[in-house]
């Protein structure tokens, strides 16, 4: 096509921005006299439909078009990868499927164009070309990756490998609507996709709605990918290998009329006729892949086309746009006067995806709505008496069990077992998911804790369906879960920039560095706490920390309640004195934290002390010091978020924001003191919060090294957690 200037009367208004458009088709008269999706159904009547083919070349090229104009706009994105993929997704919109995810971040330019065309940005005063240009990658705008803000579009992208989850827990959650994911082949290469899918099609063999779409297309970001090797019976074979029972491969090599050299070539160097016969390829193979994976088959999709199909560059060059790559640059605006359309083209293919689905994603969309929830009624928590040892782990777990018997689908996952963990009784109450029948073990097939040996898909499903809109529990042990940690990263972080609220996403930390002394090293990584510690700043992440049992159960109750939040609960799995009342830890969860003892002296040392096990040396080290006529204030730590000043913390950015600090009159009646001794059995900046507003002389005590250990006491010892040695600081702080 030879790019025109038509005259500007025939140039709609959302085309404000196109530089440059080509001529109508000889066969638009015909094949394009009509929106092909039908506004009734939302849908193509056939993918072998001349005009519907015809019509999803056309979405490819603009969709292909616009990602490269918006990205060179600000010589920064990434065209290449979803360049390669424009034809499945122009596919899917036009076969009627808008609840889209991606593994693919890089693939984001992409998706906004999509979302453009189907007027979903619309929501965001996004109504131009031009305005899609001016908001890339800008402040309040379009993120060069997917995030929790862009309307239409279903789930974020963080690290590769994490797109999966969102689509097997969409599909979970909502029978008879399909998920596809893209999955590039650089991504393949992550050691958790395919085994993610295939312990979620064991655990749940009846729920299929979910469609990978593989975009093989030889190149991952700076070279070739490393399954560019396989031929095509080697792909299908992988696929099969892991439990998938239909493999659809569309290969754009069968279709090349252009002698394209290698095994990879770009569809868009084809004759017109090739190309549309390759659409027509696109749009069948689709269309059968999602009536397989919604009839209960599971099925994946494999598109092998050349990556930067159609755009500047082709391999891994296409990937990445540097400075200097504008709007000026010969092989792009080469390359955008290839891909140009007429301007009643592009009013064609914005009838078709607006129309498609039943409307633009910003409406249709299952996250676009509030999903109801069953009401859980009032939990029974149980407050037991002062000195009495219970395990903190076990009395959450009665409250798990309550609320799964309450809600069916709400899930707890866990990789490491519960029983190792001390919530065997959510095994016994709730059933471990599992195709073979168990009383033994406590497992059935419609059981609802997930145990796959793998952090990444534990958290995976249980962010999943947070972010989708359902309650959820993550168990891990600390040491492990930042295997984890990354995708409930990914999802906290899109939960602050939600457009609507869901429940939080909640995780239970347990085997505490200090419980696992005879495990040695292995078994001892507080430093977990660090991750959430700099999170805390985000503005929606609240790393709790209950003193004991009671606490514990408080806690979870109040998390239970709470939106758009990322909920660490980290307590010991060890029978531990009851040391706090219910009341208590609620003033904890308000203003941070309560004053667990205060005894009288001359001079007063406060403890700020984190976790329940680390109670005991500081106990017995206000013992000593009131010997000597020292006073003491222990403080209970519940939640250090609270502790922090409002300008510490990014609350006023989101969207859902808790702008609830304590002042410093209360800071003053919680820490004022004489000295100050932080304490921890974990990281040092939990704590960052009562170091930065305490005026004291201060010292820290926290976790160094792991060891192995006899007891929790030697453990603490090595640490430098003794009372001997809190005794010691004091005294010095004292001066």
């Amino acid at each position: 096509m030879t790019a025109t200037s038509p005259a500007p009367a025939t140039i709609p208004a959302f085309c404000d921005g196109i530089q440059y458009f080509g001529p109508a088709l000889p066969q638009f008269d015909s094949l394009g006299a009509a929106p092909a999706v039908d506004a009734a159904t939302g849908a193509i009547a056939a993918p072998t439909d001349r005009a519907a083919v015809f019509q999803t070349l056309l979405a490819a090229d603009a969709l292909r078009y616009l990602t490269l104009q918006m990205t060179a706009s600000k010589e920064s994105g990434h065209p290449g990868g979803f360049a390669s993929s424009a034809d499945a997704i122009a596919a899917l919109i036009m076969l009627g499927h808008k609840n889209m995810t991606t593994e693919v971040g890089h693939h984001a330019p992409g998706y906004y164009s999509y979302a453009f065309l189907d007027r979903s940005l619309e929501a965001m005063g996004i109504e131009t070309v031009q305005h899609l240009r001016d908001r890339f990658r800008e402040t309040h705008g379009l993120l060069g990756h997917l995030s929790g803000q862009i309307p239409g579009l279903l789930a974020p992208a963080g690290p590769l490998g994490q797109g999966q989850h969102f689509a097997m827990a969409g599909a979970k959650l909502y029978p008879g609507k399909l998920f596809p994911v893209t999955i590039g082949d650089g991504g393949l290469g992550e050691p958790y996709i395919t085994s993610s899918f295939g312990h979620f099609h064991t655990a749940y063999p009846q729920t299929t709605n979910f469609l990978p779409i593989l975009i093989w297309n030889g190149y991952s970001q700076e070279h070739h990918s490393m399954v560019s090797t396989y031929s095509n019976g080697a792909m299908e074979a992988y696929w099969r290998g892991n439990g998938f029972e239909e493999v659809i491969l569309v290969d754009a090599k069968a279709f090349d009329d252009a002698d394209q050299p290698g095994d990879y070539v770009d569809s868009t160097r084809f004759s017109w006729e090739g190309r549309l016969a390759f659409t027509q390829a696109i749009l069948e193979a689709t269309d059968r892949a999602a009536k397989l994976a919604l009839g209960g088959t599971l099925t994946v999709l494999i598109v092998k086309q050349l990556k930067g199909a159609g755009v500047h560059k082709r391999g891994a060059q296409s990937h990445n746009l540097y400075p200097g790559d504008n709007l000026e640059r010969d092989y792009i605006v080469a390359a955008l006067k290839e891909r140009a359309i007429a301007p009643e083209a592009w009013q064609l293919v914005r009838d078709n995806f607006a129309r498609a689905g039943g409307g633009p994603g910003a409406q249709v969309a299952v996250t676009e709505q509030v999903r109801p929830l069953p009401d859980l009624g009032t939990l029974n928590l149980v407050e037991f008496e002062l000195q009495d040892k219970k395990v903190s782990t076990t009395a959450m777990g009665d409250l798990v069990v309550q609320v799964g018997q309450a809600d069916p689908d709400f899930v707890v996952t866990n990789a490491d077992g519960n029983a190792a963990s001390g919530i065997n009784n959510i095994n016994v109450g709730l059933k471990i998911v599992h195709p073979t029948a168990d009383e033994t073990y406590f497992q059935q097939p419609d059981g609802q804790v997930y145990e796959p040996l793998s952090e990444d898909a534990c958290a995976g499903l249980a962010v999943g369906q947070a972010l989708f809109g359902a309650r959820s529990l993550w168990c891990s042990y600390e040491s492990f879960a930042i295997n984890g940690l990354p995708i409930w990263q990914t999802v906290t972080q899109a939960m602050a920039e939600l457009r609507r609220p869901t429940p939080a996403t909640v995780c239970l930390f347990t085997a505490g560095a200090l419980e696992q002394g005879r495990n040695g090293w292995t078994h001892q990584r507080p430093e977990i706490e660090n991750y959430f510690a700099a999170m805390m700043r985000n503005g929606n992440v609240f790393p709790l920390f209950p003193c004991d049992a009671n606490s514990t159960q408080v806690c979870y109750e109040w998390a239970l309640t709470q939106v758009n939040k990322g909920i660490t609960i980290t307590v010991s799995k060890s029978p531990l004195p009851i040391v706090s009342t219910f009341e208590q830890t609620r003033q904890g969860l308000r203003d941070g934290a309560f004053v667990l003892r205060e005894t009288p002296g001359d001079r007063t040392v406060v403890f700020a002390v984190i976790g329940d096990m680390t109670l005991t040396p500081v106990l017995a080290a206000a013992d000593a010091l009131a010997a000597q006529g020292i006073g003491s204030r222990i403080v209970a730590v519940i939640s250090p978020r609270r502790l922090y000043r409002s300008t510490d913390v990014a609350a006023d950015l989101c969207s859902e924001g808790d702008r609830h600090f304590i002042d410093d009159a209360t800071f003053a009646q919680f820490f004022g003191g004489d000295a100050l001794l932080g304490v921890t059995g974990g990281t040092s900046g939990m704590l960052e919060p009562v170091m930065l507003r305490s005026t004291a002389p201060r010292d820290v005590f926290a976790w160094k090294r792991g060891e192995t250990t006899a007891t929790a006491g030697q453990l603490m010892g090595l640490n430098g957690l003794t009372a001997e040695a809190m005794v010691q600081r004091a005294i010095a702080l004292l001066g």
